[in-house]
């Protein structure tokens, strides 16, 4: 009965807010977990039956008080045979993890590279599906309008879709704000990544800034992918080619 009452995640949740604070009468636990009243009675039932909450009656109310004893005798019964101390430092380890995890942000990335080229060109060498192709491996497909979604596909032929996302601001020749999926529905927030092109006399600052990182995966892998894409497009611009080798594919060799 304890664990059948103990398999459900509302009941979990009351013997959680009766932890945190004993003694409470069903109108206060139920603007604490924003339930109706006739279900909470019902769960608040199936755990009073488990023994897990035990019930005083203060004249016309009952009032709701946690009670330890079951879960103590399930740990007398299976957890205390196992080394008690080693499962201190496992629920430790796990603790730590799961704040660290909650707490930590992933750090944004920002790159930064100097051309010798007009912000129109550093512009149309972004949007232009046929110039993405050269420096990228990719044809970057859209019509970068606000609202719009574009593709990160594949220049071999396949049609293969590697990146999707949306077109949140554009303006040319200086700005362009796209959100970046490497997978089709993630279930995750997408990152965001920002093109930032400012001109000075002759040459151009790319300044490329990628947020909302999920993972340190993904940020190892925009650090290394990131600097070789634009050293292509900077080799384009300035010599009308782009660098002999893939510059990606050293940093692969050096993984």
């Amino acid at each position: 009965m304890v664990f059948k009452a103990l398999a459900d995640s509302t009941r979990r949740l009351l013997l959680d807010r009766l932890r945190e604070h004993d003694g409470q009468t069903l109108r206060e636990l139920c603007e604490r977990v924003e339930m109706a009243r006739q279900s909470l009675t019902q769960h608040l039932d199936i755990l009073e039956q488990a023994g897990l909450v035990s019930v005083l009656r203060r004249g016309r109310e009952r009032v709701h008080f946690i009670n330890p004893a079951p879960i103590h005798d399930i740990e007398q019964r299976w957890i205390s045979v196992f080394d008690r101390p080693r499962l201190d430092v496992i629920g430790a380890i796990k603790k730590q993890a799961e704040e660290f995890a909650m707490n930590t942000t992933m750090p944004n990335y920002v790159y930064v590279t100097y051309i010798r080229a007009s912000a129109e060109q550093v512009w149309q060498a972004l949007t232009q599906a046929d110039v993405t192709a050269r420096f990228w491996g990719h044809e970057n497909v859209s019509d970068w309008q606000p609202g719009s979604s574009w593709e990160h596909r594949r220049a071999d032929g396949s049609g293969v879709v590697d990146v999707v996302g949306k077109v949140l601001e554009t303006e040319p020749p200086t700005r362009l704000v796209i959100t970046f999926e490497d997978s089709v529905g993630a279930d995750r927030e997408p990152s965001v990544v920002t093109f930032l092109i400012e001109t000075h006399q002759d040459i151009v600052r790319l300044t490329v800034t990628h947020e909302n990182l999920p993972n340190q995966d993904m940020l190892q892998g925009i650090s290394s992918g990131w600097p070789a894409v634009l050293a292509n497009l900077k080799s384009l611009l300035e010599t009308g080619d782009v660098l002999p080798q893939a510059p990606w594919e050293m940093s692969r060799a050096h993984a």
